[in-house]
């Protein structure tokens, strides 16, 4: 029981991280195009 203390607050706070982390991406626009990268390569420019 004494570990669930711990565990379940821990895992709250990295899941917590890790949602900000996204959010902060999704923000910064880096899945703005997902499509254009790949095939930038195969244009002979």
């Amino acid at each position: 029981m004494g570990a669930l203390l711990i565990l379940l607050p821990a895992t709250l706070l990295i899941g917590g991280v890790f949602a900000w982390l996204f959010y902060r991406a999704v923000k910064g626009g880096q899945f703005d195009d997902l499509d254009d990268p790949p095939e930038r390569m195969l244009h002979d420019e």
